[in-house]
């Protein structure tokens, strides 16, 4: 009887322990206390040092800090759009996960997971403040200051061996403050071709004269209440901490700063237009061309580019005083989105003295010939390419072609993506010891002259000189005949008038000679951006060679008084450009009160 009464004693006991466990928990979890007081609001004033450097991380980042911005707008705009954004992040969210957990279930013999309930709430997030760093590669960065206060309603639903439980995610908060890098920075929509996220760890410094200096870590911040078969299981004692020191861990390893997560936007090989292929041109002959000359002939020649494309122009040779030229000269033009691009040809009669009159022109959309066949095409010149104007049934000729394109093989088209952190490889035929010195002027900044601001750079190197362009003469011309053109296809937009703030005049643009008067409105530029490209093949690295830059300005009209006049230079040593294989920087321009100019230096190597 003794030892039948110690296993009833210690079942007992065990059982009333289990039921006092389960009885306490759904005590704990429902029933709330009732004693609880409201606190007690005080002003700022009335709140002792240690108080306010505990409220110091709920003020807004743009009231103490001057470099993040106020986003108001942003907040305003998210909160208007939230129900529809809503929908469209949980529809995505969906797309994502489903095709994860059904790669995931079979490995835990779990039949199903399903979302039964998933919606973010009617509580969008807001952000306290932005900052936007400001660099000079290709890239944008953000700091915003997240803060979300949700209540989402999420119920994922599991079913295994026959049963089935279901999770619920409420009350859901999100403090973080993620650094977003918008690169490369691409020439087509939405102009970057990745999104890379990270979390940052912020350091806010406070000083007190009594408790001396105290540092605060702001770390991501994530909260959330979890409800198991409807019982809160975040109110368990322990799990809490347990939960959170989980969720800061897995978040540090995958996403704070340096780590990212990479979203890819578009295809940088694509957005960047890279080569693609090259086209052969032929021009074979003109015919019947009309007479220009006063002596009843012309002197024609043939231009040709590829639109979207900022190479020169490729030129034929001058025929003299010949209505039926023959030239077959080839051409090589390399192609960079066949869909989009086409080749223009223009023909010119040349002028010994005065600007060259134009013949002619036509345009061969690429995507209209067959890759690897080629093509003779007989082509009538235009006056230009709107087919309303009445002047192109006028017959001025015909120019025959015969053209080519080769798409490169797979195994031709480069794999490296043009990264502003990446330096290329020197091209064949560059000495063993030296290598290929590349300057690129990017653009420059307050840049102002006395007389006139019509800025390009002038380089020295090694007794060699090179300038950059200018909206100067051909240019000019092809800007003019754009924007007549655009006003012949469009006549509602005549008179147009155009407010140009920097001289604040009025210009009605119904007119040539406006249209002139404007351009010279735009040359005028304290901010020029250049985007050129100069290199130097040498024998040896220019560890002891050194850089003249020279930003001139040069007169839109014709006089004696100041045609030229210096806005700055800055002489630049080469050294370290050959050690680092690349610098990107901004100079201050000597005899210039406020000009930059931004310059990248890149010495290239075939190792």
């Amino acid at each position: 009887m003794g030892i039948v009464s110690t296993i009833l004693g210690f079942c007992g006991f065990g059982v009333g322990i289990s039921i006092g466990l389960v009885i306490g928990y759904y005590l704990f979890i429902y029933f709330q206390p009732t004693d609880v007081k409201d606190p007690i609001i005080r002003p700022l004033v009335e709140q002792d040092s240690k108080t306010l450097q505990r409220l110091l991380p709920e003020i807004p980042q743009w009231v103490k800090n001057p470099d993040y911005d106020r986003v108001d707008w942003l907040n305003k705009f998210i909160e208007n759009m939230w129900p529809y954004l809503d929908k469209a992040i949980c529809k995505t969210a969906r797309n994502i996960a489903k095709p994860i957990i059904a790669e995931q279930i079979p490995k835990y013999k779990i039949d199903s997971v399903e979302f039964e309930a998933l919606t973010l709430g009617s509580l969008p997030p807001t952000f306290q403040g932005m900052k936007v760093y400001v660099t000079d590669e290709k890239e944008l960065i953000m700091e915003p200051c997240m803060k979300w206060a949700g209540n989402p309603n999420i119920i994922v639903a599991v079913k295994a061996f026959g049963l089935k439980a279901t999770v619920q995610v409420v009350d859901l908060q999100v403090f973080a403050a993620p650094r977003i890098t918008l690169k490369p920075l691409v020439p087509s929509f939405p102009c970057f071709a990745n999104i890379f996220v990270s979390l940052m760890e912020k350091y806010l410094l406070c000083l007190d004269d009594d408790v001396g200096s105290l540092e605060i870590r702001l770390e991501p911040h994530v909260d959330f209440g979890l409800k198991l078969l409807g019982a809160d299981v975040m109110a368990i004692p322990g799990l809490y901490r347990f939960v959170q020191e989980l969720i800061k861990d897995q978040v540090a390893n995958m996403y704070l700063w340096p780590k990212t997560l990479q979203v890819p936007i578009m295809d940088p090989a694509k957005a960047m237009k890279k080569p693609v292929g090259i086209l052969n041109v032929k021009v074979v002959r003109a015919m019947k061309l009309k007479k220009k000359d006063l002596m009843g002939a012309s002197d024609p020649y043939v231009k040709m580019k590829l639109t979207e494309d900022k190479l020169p122009s490729k030129k034929t040779t001058v025929k003299h005083k010949n209505l039926n030229p023959e030239w077959n000269e080839e051409f090589n033009l390399v192609v960079k989105d066949p869909e989009s691009q086409a080749l223009e040809i223009i023909v010119y009669d040349w002028e010994q003295v005065g600007k060259h009159d134009k013949m002619g022109m036509n345009v061969v959309p690429l995507k209209e010939l067959t890759p690897d066949e080629p093509k003779v095409l007989t082509l009538d010149l235009l006056k230009n390419m709107d087919p309303n104007d009445a002047q192109n049934e006028k017959s001025r000729g015909q120019i025959v072609l015969e053209a080519l394109y080769k798409p490169f093989k797979d195994s031709e088209i480069p794999k490296d993506v043009e990264d502003s952190d990446e330096i290329q490889k020197a091209p064949e035929g560059t000495p063993a010891g030296g290598g290929l010195l590349v300057i690129i002027f990017h653009e420059a900044q307050d840049v102002e002259g006395k007389h006139h601001t019509n800025p390009y750079v002038r380089l020295l190197f090694r007794g060699e000189e090179k300038k950059t362009k200018s909206i100067m003469n051909d240019d000019k011309k092809v800007i003019l005949e754009n924007i007549k053109l655009l006003f012949d296809k469009h006549p509602l937009l005549n008179p147009t008038m155009v407010h140009h703030s920097a001289t604040s005049h009025l210009l009605s643009l119904n007119s040539a000679s406006s249209v002139e008067s404007l351009l010279k409105y735009i040359k005028k530029n304290r901010d020029p951006r250049w985007e050129e490209e100069f290199q130097f093949t040498l024998d040896e690295p220019p560890t002891n060679d050194r850089i003249h830059v020279e930003v001139i300005s040069t007169s839109s009209r014709m006089g004696l008084l100041h045609p030229k006049e210096t806005l700055g230079y800055v002489d630049i040593n080469l050294s370290d450009v050959v050690n680092n294989k690349r610098i990107n920087e901004k100079y201050h321009l000597i005899d210039s009160k406020n000009g930059k100019i931004q310059i990248e230096l890149q010495w290239r190597t075939s190792s």
